[in-house]
This record gives C-alpha cells, sequence and structure tokens, in this order.
C-alpha cells in the first residue's frame, strides 16, 4: 500500500525551487525582513520602504524568536507582506536580511544588516550566562555577546547612527568595527522633518488654543517610568486643571505586548476617562512628540528624542536605571531635572520652563547622529550595494509623521479611535 506523503506548507512561491513556473514577475533579489518584535518591525519599515518600486527585488518576512514576540503575527497581517515560518527562513537562501533585533541571526543564510530599534545604544544588560555571576554589563547592540558567534562577527554590516559610537563599539567588541557603517537616524529625520506641521498634530491630539500639552513617555521594564507605578500619569491627570493641560501617554510596544492590549487599556480607562489621550502603539509617534510642551520620561529612546524639539524634560522612572554612562541617554539624565513625588506636578513643570538648559539639550540631540537628514540617502546606498545591484535614479525625501491617532476606551473588548 502506498502512502502520500504531504506536500511541506512551505509553499510561498517567491521561495520555490520552482519559482519561474509560477511567479509572474521575475526578480533578481530576495530580501528577508527578520521582525522580532514590533518596535523592531516598524524600525525596519524606513528601511524597505527605501525599496519601494524596486521591481528586481523580492521582499519577504519573517517572525524571529523574541520574548516581546507577542503582536508581531498580527503586526505582519496588516503589512500584507508575504510572511514565512521562520522554520523555512532558516532553510532557504536570501540575497540580504534585515534585523532589528538580534535572536537567531545565526541562523540564516544570507549576509545580515542589523539596524538599532531605538535612538542609539543606550540600555545596558548583564553579559554572562544565567545562573552564573555576570561578569560585566554591554549596551545593548553593541556587546561583543550579541554580535559574535563561535568567534565570527554574526552581521555582515551593523548599522549606527553617530560616529562616537564607533568608539562604543571598538571597546565593547572590537572586531565588529570592520563591518560596521555610520549611516544616521531614519526617526531623528523624520521628527525633524514634522517640526513645522506642529500645529496639525496638536489639532489631531485634541489640544485647545492656550492648552499645554504633557507628554508622558515609558519605556518597558522594572525601572521604567511605569514600571515604578502608575502615580506619576494619576498625578499629571488629577492635579494639572483640564483648561489648561492636556495629558498624553507614549508607552513603549513591549508593554502592551507584554500585557495584552486589552489590559493595558482596562488599566489606564480611568484615566482615559479623565482626560489621558492615549497613544496606540500600532501609529506613528513623532507627531505626538513634537506637539508637546512639556515631556515627562524615563531612559527610553522617545525620551531622547524630545531633547530636539525644544520642548523641556522632566525625568521620571528609576535615576539609576541601567544606561551606558558614555551614551546621550546618561548626559541627557546627568542635567535633566527630576519629577518628585514630594511636591506639586505644576509648580515643577513651570520650573522646568524657566531652566536655562537649551544648549545642554541641543548638545544631546545632536549626540543621536551626526548624518541628520541623511539616513534615507545613506542607508538606500547601503542597501544596493550590498545587494550588488546598481540603484536607480531617485530623489530620497524623508517625510513628516502621520497624524497621530489617540484610542479610547469604550468598555471591555473596545478600542475606538478618536
Amino acid at each position: 500500500m502506498s502512502v502520500t506523503v504531504p506536500e511541506p506548507h512551505w509553499r510561498h512561491v517567491p521561495v520555490r525551487l520552482d519559482v519561474e513556473r509560477w511567479a509572474t514577475r521575475r526578480t533578481r533579489r530576495r530580501v528577508l525582513v527578520v521582525v522580532h518584535t514590533v518596535i523592531a518591525g516598524q524600525r525596519l519599515l524606513d528601511t524597505i520602504r527605501l525599496l519601494e518600486g524596486e521591481s528586481r527585488v523580492q521582499i519577504c518576512f519573517t517572525q524571529a524568536p523574541d520574548v516581546f514576540s507577542n503582536g508581531v503575527s498580527e503586526f505582519l497581517d496588516r503589512l500584507g507582506g508575504l510572511v514565512l515560518p521562520w522554520s523555512q527562513a532558516v532553510q532557504t537562501g536570501f540575497d540580504l536580511a534585515l534585523a532589528a533585533g538580534h535572536g537567531g541571526l545565526h541562523e540564516l543564510h544570507a549576509p545580515v544588516v542589523v539596524l538599532p530599534h531605538g535612538a542609539g545604544h543606550n540600555k545596558v544588560i548583564e553579559v554572562g550566562q544565567r545562573g552564573r555571576q555576570v561578569a560585566q554589563r554591554g549596551a545593548y547592540g553593541l556587546s561583543r555577546q550579541r554580535l559574535v558567534r563561535d568567534g565570527a562577527v554574526v552581521p555582515e554590516a551593523i548599522v549606527l547612527a553617530h560616529h562616537e559610537e564607533l568608539a562604543r563599539l571598538g571597546r565593547e567588541c572590537p572586531e565588529a568595527l570592520a563591518v560596521a557603517e555610520v549611516v544616521g537616524d531614519p526617526c531623528f529625520d523624520r521628527i525633524a522633518a514634522s517640526l513645522g506641521s506642529r500645529a496639525l498634530y496638536r489639532e489631531a491630539l485634541g489640544v485647545g488654543t492656550g492648552q499645554q500639552l504633557v507628554l508622558v513617555c515609558s519605556t518597558w521594564g522594572p525601572d521604567s517610568l511605569l514600571g515604578e507605578g502608575w502615580g506619576t500619569l494619576e498625578r499629571l491627570v488629577t492635579e494639572l486643571p483640564r483648561d489648561e493641560y492636556r495629558i498624553a501617554a507614549l508607552l513603549h510596544p513591549h508593554v502592551w505586548n507584554a500585557h495584552g492590549d486589552w489590559q493595558v487599556r482596562t488599566w489606564l480607562a480611568q484615566l482615559v476617562r479623565s482626560g489621558l489621550i492615549l497613544g496606540s502603539p500600532y501609529e506613528d509617534w513623532a507627531g505626538a512628540l513634537v506637539a508637546a510642551d512639556h515631556i515627562v520620561g524615563d531612559h527610553g529612546s522617545v525620551t531622547l528624542y524630545g531633547a530636539m524639539t525644544g520642548a523641556p524634560v522632566l525625568m521620571a522612572g528609576r535615576s539609576d536605571a541601567p544606561v551606558d554612562p558614555g551614551s546621550p541617554m546618561a548626559e541627557l539624565m546627568s542635567f535633566a531635572p527630576r519629577l518628585r513625588g514630594d511636591r506639586p506636578v505644576r509648580p515643577q513643570l513651570k520650573r522646568g520652563s524657566a531652566f536655562r538648559g537649551a544648549r545642554r539639550y541641543e548638545r544631546v540631540a545632536a549626540r543621536i547622529t551626526s548624518e541628520p537628514g541623511r539616513f534615507a540617502r545613506r542607508m538606500r546606498a547601503l542597501l544596493y550595494r550590498k545587494l550588488h545591484l546598481r540603484a536607480p535614479a531617485a530623489r530620497t525625501t524623508t517625510e513628516p509623521a502621520r497624524l497621530p491617532l489617540p484610542v479610547r476606551y469604550d468598555g471591555p473588548g473596545s478600542v475606538v479611535p478618536r
């Protein structure tokens, strides 16, 4: 009796051996976009859009293993791209792979370009094996533990935003310097391109004439602003008069993905009903940052990007959060006033506005990227060089941020745009 062996579910046309029989368009290169987390996926969109209109390239996506992988499947579904299961992606050859995380990259059969998923490399991680004493701590994205496997550097190229990061990389992983390239920062460029549209972003958020917008920015984890509790949000919403202030919150996508969208909305439901503007983790956050009159943040990237908007920054979260002492975030934390829990909020905001630190903020902002306005052009050149293709003549531009789309809570199971 003959047994029919089921055909594998790896039936995506562009990566089949008999692709020419089925494909409508013949392409010359295949690029794999490796999405570890939602925030990494969002960051990679700034890169793959540089291949828009490129008919010689087929782009595929895959979800890589990561502790914060919740939400990635839905993110990829919304994109509508061709998604390969990780088990197939690691057994298929590609001409190039793009990632903004590090897990599993050594398993790929492709030269890998790794980008940062935030404002440079500020946070430090413990370097060592679980259950053993930690020997040292390294900046995430620059440490040898993340970049080297079996004595060899994994990435084909490591994208950096600033030339000073070369020195930091050289201290932590000198063998990776040969593949490091200073390209720039897409978020910095998008914020800069958005500054002239501030009034539009404020209108989209419902900030009225004469009102001041206080933007609360929280990264993820126990050292973050929210990791310290809901007290900061509650104080801002309850202490500041509604006719003079609006309060908005941007939470790192890891907060939403770790606990679930429904849970986060439920936790913050009463504050939203009391006037809190809650930013969607799936929408562009840069417009809300540009719209802010005050920023209350922690050691996350959004707070650092706030240094380039001119809005005064008040620090919250843990003052001893794990930050690389040589990073621009450490410099910002060294002088930005902290929000005191034993004093009223309103006078602290006023003192923050009077703080004579404009030049300090400008200096920190200048440390985010040494290639302001040039990410698109430089990253596009890098892509075509690694793909061994001649780049078509095209003018790269940086578009302003899309209008922010807050959400509100209308009861269990609901999430409705304002």
